[in-house]
């Protein structure tokens, strides 16, 4: 279907070497795009160029820190006058530090928010301008299960996430007007290589209790993959969602739905 094309248009996808920033940009190639990403170390945007080039995907890589404001305009500048004015934003340059909250440092805390939070600002306001001129724009935020619910050990990223759902909406409500639709995509527990530690059978052949408790709660009854990202992405970044703002749309095997099973 010609809506869902993304022809001619210009990807920005944050922290896109590998995993589901990976799978996004691809997604976005394959639909027609022209697909630039940014890592904070160059070695990691060599391994994400060559990802691309295993691909046979033409992409441009570039080192820069999301969290430092200059360094993004400066991003965002080369690439207007190299690429061309960005399209589409994918805010998916992200970490994690799982410790209990009273053993966090302030500083670790801050790290999160600053990446996962922080920076989505940053460089949203960095491309917004363009997207104005341009009459239209597409802002896409990785969010997160933690967008919406809380565990052990992971204050400062569901703190980040729950923030960054209303960032997307404060987007929509502010820019709505100017043709840009912010929408969030919130994975549920996805097979990446970050991930594998998780899901490593146990010596006696079980599977891990963590791996277990997943599967038990996600009612599709298995991790999810990084191409069960593709369609939706390329759905909220087409002209197919020009009137969806403001939304988060969850790819979580529906966990979200499920209270879980009954114990038995």
């Amino acid at each position: 279907m010609v809506n869902f094309s993304l022809e001619g248009r210009i990807a920005l996808v944050t922290g896109a070497a590998y995993g589901i920033g990976l799978a996004i940009a691809q997604a976005y190639a394959e639909a027609g795009a022209k697909i630039v990403f940014n890592c904070s170390r160059q070695e990691t945007v060599d391994r994400g160029l060559k990802a691309y080039r295993d691909l046979g995907i033409d992409a441009k890589g570039y080192v820069c820190d999301v969290t430092d404001e200059e360094a993004v305009k400066a991003m965002v500048a080369d690439i207007e006058k190299t690429v061309g004015t960005i399209d589409i934003l994918v805010n998916n340059a992200g970490i994690i530090k799982r410790i209990p909250m009273e053993e966090m440092d302030v500083d670790d805390f801050r790290r999160v928010v600053d990446v996962d939070l922080i920076a989505p600002f940053i460089v949203s306001k960095a491309v917004i301008p363009g997207m104005i001129g341009k009459g239209h724009g597409k802002i896409i935020n990785v969010c997160s299960m933690m967008s919406e619910l809380g565990r052990e050990t992971v204050s400062a990223y569901a703190a980040a996430k729950g923030g960054l759902k209303m960032l997307t909406r404060n987007i929509c409500s502010e820019y709505g007007e100017a043709n840009i639709q912010c929408n969030g995509i919130g994975p549920g527990y996805i097979a990446t290589e970050q991930t594998a530690p998780l899901r490593e059978r146990q010596a006696d052949g079980s599977r891990h209790p963590f791996d277990q408790f997943i599967v038990s709660k996600t009612p599709a009854g298995r991790w999810g993959t990084p191409e069960d990202l593709m369609g939706p992405a390329v759905f909220l970044a087409s002209d197919a969602s020009d009137f969806v703002n403001g939304h988060i749309l969850y790819v979580d095997g529906g966990i979200l739905a499920y209270i879980g099973k009954q114990p038995k």
